[in-house]
């Protein structure tokens, strides 16, 4: 059968992942659905995976994935009649340092959020499951019944069998050689074949001899594991994906048995399973290396010489852990390329090129999350938005700079090398930075600045320069929540929390409530929508009502078609026809691919203009004192003013519950302006401050944050932000939005220094109910703060537990805002 002419759905890429996007459009009923391999099915990089499946990751998202790919199996086989590979032996995660066993608790209480069976065992009772290790040194192992392993080879086989089922043609000796776009929008694949050959399982005969042929398309798929950037270049654009070079080994077989659990030892950076009587054992060097070729996978099955020298400390680790293995030999080294990402997590969604999608970046996990990856890929194209929140997985998290080949190298190297590190919440690695710095940064460093990254920008976390402010929590000598003085005081938290942490958190809050804060936020991105039909489109677009005077701020959100929240941003209308749309740091690409894809004309200005925040109840004051324009206008108002020789747009509008303005100005001007500010407010006790104190008062007050309080799986009625939807106009998601079964609960912990990150588990009246989205200290009102969704009508004082690092802390539902419930500090001029 020859290649058709045109196709509703190309995919590009025979391994598991083409196959499963490929197997999941047919399901969701997409016909004329064509895949294309240069080579046979899965001789790309998942014929050598080592075929691990661990359900419990990171994050819910990843594991929904995996734990929907682990159904998928039963499935497939009822369809096809083929076994898909699956061994479900269960798996053992081992910890044998106190910090790992601290991390195992945390991931246990979160896998009971996401109904994920596990159990802690001791190192004795890992020994009973596998008599094989030596346990003397592991101090607590996670036993996950459900993990096991896959044949990448037969699950291929089956996911092209079902997607063959369903209509799908599948065509191998396939080389694309061109990708056809038009006005910004992928218009379809252009083919070089190679020959009558036969197709190898799942596929058909390219044809009766080489060819150069097209097949029109509107939506085509890139998922050519390692090679998916050389193919996204193909239409102009980037697909950050790194291939570095990965090795296991396989020894002889020496009795162990297939019912033999995997085991991960990630504080000795290794992995095995039983593979042929045997075992194949795995690891992630300190040292890796890229595979520099400007055209990977050109050849079926690539591999590189061993290097076992490179190998040696995953093999030492793995001959202590199972002493069997020094009376082994190594029979079988597999030395290939796999697709890494510059922050370790998957490449999902429609690139820059409408119709262009990418499925790639797989990180060494590609095969365990395959059916996940085709589940979430088929919704996104076919109903606009997945079942889950892919945010962190989607290719548009990133901006423009990952565009450097140097940057995305980088970054991936560092990711790979520390892949089984444990990474402490706040932690900030510094792999190609500093990169995006604001115009102030100068000042910061001098300030002693403790920085972050997002979205290659440097940010402030805190400065280090005001731990020793009044204030802060003395050093010593004092007993844990106490000051000099006796008055209640913040204390430094317990466990995780506690690890990452600089008293100037508490200076910097204290400061913006007594006097004043100067926060820069200059990263937040900017987008700027104009033109005739700009305020249609996006009344369309947002669920608030924005038909309102010029120079009013409106908050609001972008719903999917099932209300759930896709963005959450401030619309200032500047113009009848022009308005700017602020968002936050990493979220800029994401937000205006959403706007475009509804018929928004968008200009990211994000670099254009500097911003600077001034808030507190001395913040009149210090602006009144550069500025001889009228400051008092109202709350969620814009105004154009002067501030010393700088001019700036003013906007009424606080994140941290307190008077004053976000203050923009063409970038040029930003190091004045920052000056100018400092050295007024000098006088009135104002501190500079950083992202740290932002997220200590935003939790007092209630505001939420996007990708953590809300995200695409929650609607803002979920969330308490139904006052932010105009349900008298027409907007997209309006009528998915029903009367919510759960909504969004402030939670106060009992004992205040025992402070949740996100993720930690809730239970109500003793069951799961629910998990943390985001947590923290509120040192304006001196408690533990945490929000939850809980079952509508959960009523202020309703006690609850919290599962944080293993131990179950009581709490109580709590009205909220915490602080200044009735906003009388945002809305009143400071006296």
């Amino acid at each position: 059968m020859k290649l058709p002419d045109s196709a509703r759905a190309v995919v590009i890429g025979g391994g598991v992942a083409g196959c499963s996007v490929a197997y999941h459009l047919a399901r969701l009923g997409w016909r004329e659905v064509v895949l294309v391999e240069q080579h046979e099915l899965t001789e790309g990089t998942t014929w050598h995976s080592a075929g691990f499946v661990g359900q419990l990751r990171s994050t819910v998202t990843q594991t929904k994935m995996i734990m929907y790919s682990a159904g998928l199996y039963p499935e497939l086989a009822e369809l096809t009649g083929l076994d898909p590979g699956w061994r479900g032996v269960g798996g053992l995660r081992l910890a044998t340092t106190p910090e790992r066993v601290e991390e195992s608790l945390r991931l246990a209480g979160a896998a009971e959020t996401y109904g994920l069976g596990l159990e802690m065992l001791s190192g004795a009772q890992a020994a009973q499951l596998l008599p094989l290790l030596e346990t003397a040194d592991v101090r607590a192992a996670l036993w996950l019944p459900g993990d096991g392993w896959l044949d990448p080879a037969l699950l291929a086989r089956a996911l092209a069998a079902g997607a063959e089922k369903l209509g799908v043609r599948i065509f191998t000796g396939i080389r694309v050689t061109g990708l056809d776009v038009v006005d910004g929008r992928i218009a379809g694949v252009r083919l070089a074949t190679a020959g009558e050959r036969p197709s190898g399982e799942g596929g058909e005969p390219a044809g009766p001899e080489a060819e150069e042929r097209s097949i029109e398309a509107d939506v085509v798929v890139i998922a050519a594991g390692a090679a998916s950037g050389r193919v996204g270049r193909l239409a102009g654009v980037d697909i950050p994906v790194v291939p570095i070079k990965h090795q296991y080994v396989v020894t002889e077989p020496f009795g162990v048995p297939p019912s033999a659990p995997t085991v991960r030892d990630p504080d000795n950076i290794v992995y095995f399973r039983e593979e042929g009587g045997g075992i194949l054992v795995g690891g992630y060097i300190r040292t890796p290396e890229i595979w520099d070729t400007p055209a990977p996978l050109a050849g079926p099955r690539t591999l590189f010489p061993a290097d076992m020298p490179k190998f040696r400390e995953s093999w030492d680790s793995a001959t202590r852990r199972v002493p069997a293995l020094g009376r082994t030999e190594i029979v079988k080294v597999v030395h290939g390329p796999e697709a890494f990402t510059p922050d370790g997590e998957f490449l999902l969604g429609e690139t820059a090129v409408r119709g262009l999608w990418a499925a790639a970046g797989f990180c060494v996990h590609g095969l365990a999350a395959a059916g996940g990856v085709g589940k979430v890929m088929a919704e996104w194209i076919v109903d606009g938005s997945p079942e889950y929140d892919v945010f962190g997985m989607d290719l548009r998290r990133f901006g423009g700079h990952a565009r450097s080949a140097s940057w995305a190298r980088a970054k991936a190297l560092d990711s790979y090398s520390k892949y089984y590190d444990i990474v402490y919440p706040g932690e900030e690695r510094t792999a190609a930075r500093p990169l995006r710095r604001s115009p102030a940064w100068t000042r910061h460093v001098e300030l002693e600045a403790a920085f972050g990254e997002k979205a290659g920008w440097e940010r402030v976390n805190w400065f280090e320069s005001n731990a020793a402010a009044d204030g802060a929590e003395p050093d010593s000598g004092t007993p844990e929540g106490t000051a000099a003085d006796g008055s209640a005081r913040g204390p430094r938290p317990r466990g995780w929390a506690g690890r990452i942490w600089s008293p100037a958190v508490r200076a910097e809050c204290l400061a913006t409530r007594d006097a004043a804060g100067l926060f820069d936020q200059t990263s937040f991105a900017k987008l700027e929508v104009s033109g005739p039909r700009a305020l249609a489109r996006l009344q369309r677009a947002c669920a608030a009502q924005l038909d309102r005077p010029v120079g009013s701020v409106v908050y609001t959100q972008l719903l999917n078609a099932r209300g759930g929240v896709e963005a959450d941003l401030t619309v200032t209308r500047l113009d009848d026809d022009r308005f700017r749309l602020v968002t936050g740091t990493a979220f800029g690409v994401h937000d205006a691919a959403w706007l475009r894809g509804h018929g928004l004309e968008v200009r990211d200005v994000t670099s254009a203009y500097a911003c600077y925040c001034l808030w507190g109840p001395r913040a009149l004051d210090i602006l009144g004192s550069l500025s001889p324009d009228e400051l008092t206008f109202g709350y969620m108002k814009a105004r154009e003013i002067g501030v010393g020789n700088v001019p700036v747009l003013a906007q009424r509008v606080t994140f941290v519950g307190e008077f004053g303005w976000e203050l923009y100005c063409p970038a040029e001007y930003g190091l004045t302006l920052w000056d100018a500010l400092m050295e007024a407010g000098a006088p009135y006790g104002m501190r500079p401050a950083g992202y740290r104190a932002i997220d200590s008062m935003r939790l007092e007050k209630g505001y939420r944050v996007w990708g953590l309080d809300i995200t695409p799986e929650t609607t803002p009625l979920e969330a308490g932000l139904g006052f932010a939807v105009a349900r008298d106009k027409d907007f997209l998601g309006r009528d998915a939005l029903a009367e919510p079964v759960r909504r969004l609960c402030c939670l106060v912990l009992d004992d205040p220094a025992e402070v949740c990150l996100g993720g930690e588990p809730v239970r109500l009246n003793g069951e799961p109910a629910s998990r943390v989205t985001s947590g923290g200290y509120g040192h304006r009102v001196d408690r533990s703060i945490a929000y939850a969704y809980l079952p509508a009508g959960t009523a202020p004082g309703t006690r609850v537990q919290v599962g944080v690092t293993g131990t179950w802390v009581d709490a109580a539902v709590a009205a909220e805002p915490l602080y200044d419930p009735a906003s009388e500090r945002v809305r009143r001029l400071p006296a």
